[in-house]
């Protein structure tokens, strides 16, 4: 027999399959923000998580370390047991898992409190680099002409000297050195890295349609830079300020170990004990460990949180 069944033209089945579409029902999956996509990859990241772990551990560590030191930093407890000949430096006894350096001092007391230091010089000169880049990539990105061209020069001529050469100047410009200087040599070469980028960022945003759609409705200059522009110009600055606060601290190390920060000693920072510890680098080089350790590892995790967030934040490297 054969079959009456007549074959459906394209268009018709064409037109039966849009039907079937319309009518299934479709999952709406509510879009996300650009923060809560980044979130989710960096809460899976195993770097990402690391680096947080040990900043987190840090800043607790720092903020609580007066309180938890089994002994005060600028006290000699085992002064007495300090032989200049034969053992100038005590090693650890109970109660002083680590020992003391050549003044009698808890070593472990004053790894704890130095923490605090090192943390108070190393995200002051980030926030003060910060504001001072902040306000020369506004007049950069704000403004073209004569604005852009002294603001750029100014900044080409800061990053053609070598960063640390240029906060060593500035740091041995001060009559006396103190904490101030040390933050103020540090800021001040963070600058010029904040105000390009913030520029760049600028000049990126002033091309965009919201830009260029916000002028054309006649918003005021002012508003466009400051509700349009620098807002959606932030973010990138803002992981870069996580990545040059490890940068932050290892200078600020690297200064105090030139004899550059603090001089009082009875107020402890990572790298002044790692400066007082070159006496003693052959018999006693855990002088030198314990402190060098600590700031490698701090700067490691401020590093690795980082580089996740730029990745995560970034449209080119995300995944």
């Amino acid at each position: 027999m054969s079959s009456n069944v007549t074959p459906k033209s394209y268009g018709e089945r064409r037109k039966e399959r849009i039907d079937e579409l319309a009518a299934a029902s479709i999952d709406e999956t509510p879009g996300v923000s650009l923060i809560a996509s980044a979130w989710r990859r960096l809460r899976r990241n195993p770097i990402f998580l690391l680096g947080l772990g040990i900043t987190v551990v840090f800043i607790v560590l720092a903020a609580v370390s007066p309180w938890i030191a089994p002994n005060d930093p600028a006290a000699a407890p085992l002064l007495d047991k300090v032989r200049p000949q034969s053992n100038p430096v005590p090693g650890p006894e109970p109660g002083f898992p680590l020992g003391a350096d050549d003044r009698g001092r808890d070593l472990l007391s004053r790894l704890l409190v130095g923490s605090q230091q090192t943390l108070i010089v190393g995200v002051l000169a980030t926030v003060f680099g910060l504001a001072g880049g902040l306000v020369l990539g506004i007049l950069a990105g704000a403004f073209s002409g004569w604005v852009d061209s002294l603001v750029m020069r100014i900044v080409d001529v800061m990053l053609s000297i070598p960063s640390l050469l240029l906060a060593f100047t500035i740091a041995a410009l001060a009559a006396r050195p103190s904490q101030g200087t040390l933050i103020i040599a540090i800021a001040t070469i963070q600058v010029p890295i904040f105000a390009r980028l913030l520029r760049g960022s600028m000049l990126a945003q002033r091309a965009s349609d919201h830009v260029l759609a916000a002028r054309a409705l006649g918003v005021k200059p002012r508003a466009i830079v400051f509700r349009h522009m620098l807002p959606n110009a932030l973010g990138p600055v803002i992981v870069q300020a996580t990545l040059v606060l490890a940068i932050a601290i290892i200078d600020a190390a690297a200064l105090s170990f030139l004899g550059l920060g603090n001089p009082d000693d009875r107020r402890p920072e990572w790298g002044q004990m790692l400066g007082k510890s070159q006496e003693f680098i052959n018999e006693y080089p855990h002088l030198a460990v314990y402190p060098a350790a600590c700031i490698i590892v701090v700067a490691l995790g401020f590093t690795l949180m980082g580089e996740s967030l730029r990745e995560a934040l970034d449209p080119k490297t995300r995944r």
